[in-house]
């Protein structure tokens, strides 16, 4: 039986370490934050429609999307974040869907890598979902090496997500990332053997 399984987890938790896991144990990954990048490039219908919205500020010279200019846009306004997803979302998820489907003819299980997986309740659209997970102090942690930022920039982008404890209690399967990268392909391999 094919299974759609849903991939999320936390900013800095080792999501996107996992996914990379899976994907070298046969099982294709699409990525959002790969199709998002591609519903923004020059000459998209996503780039158009975002224009429309916030205006041509938002524009490299080249035509291109300043992605930071957007970001400290709607980083600290809910509504203009609001705004921006609403325009996007659909566009995503429409790109997403067809690139499973066409998986699906080649492949029994296909992993949806979803950052915001429960923050858009998209969870009932998955068989399966699995939580990549660290605590909070953890994940601060990496993201104040990861980005290099200061303690309060870092607890500012996580509590911008659901809190990892939450997503971890909704999981069907819980990777906990405490540890190597080895180690978690361990569990992985094991996620693999035991539900798939």
């Amino acid at each position: 039986m094919s299974m759609l399984i849903g991939l999320t987890g936390g900013i800095a938790t080792g999501k996107s370490t996992a996914a990379k896991l899976f994907e070298q144990h046969g099982i294709p990954v699409v990525d959002a934050d790969v199709v998002s990048r591609q519903m923004v490039e020059k000459g998209s219908e996503g780039l158009r429609k975002i224009v429309n919205h916030f205006g041509k500020t938002i524009l490299n010279e080249d035509g291109t999307l300043n992605r930071k200019k957007l970001g400290e846009l709607i980083f600290n306004d809910s509504s203009l974040r609001q705004q921006l997803n609403h325009i996007l979302h659909p566009l995503i998820r429409e790109e997403m869907n067809r690139q499973t489907t066409h998986l699906l003819k080649t492949n029994q299980h296909v992993i949806q890598d979803i950052p915001l997986l429960f923050e858009n309740k998209l969870e009932q659209h998955f068989d399966l979902v699995i939580v990549v997970y660290i605590d909070q102090q953890e994940q601060i942690k990496r993201l104040q090496q990861r980005d290099d930022i200061s303690y309060e920039a870092a607890l500012s982008k996580v509590k911008s997500q659901a809190p990892i404890e939450d997503k971890k209690a909704l999981a069907g399967i819980v990777l906990k990332n405490h540890g190597t990268i080895d180690a978690l392909e361990e569990q992985v391999k094991e996620t693999i053997q035991n539900h798939f």
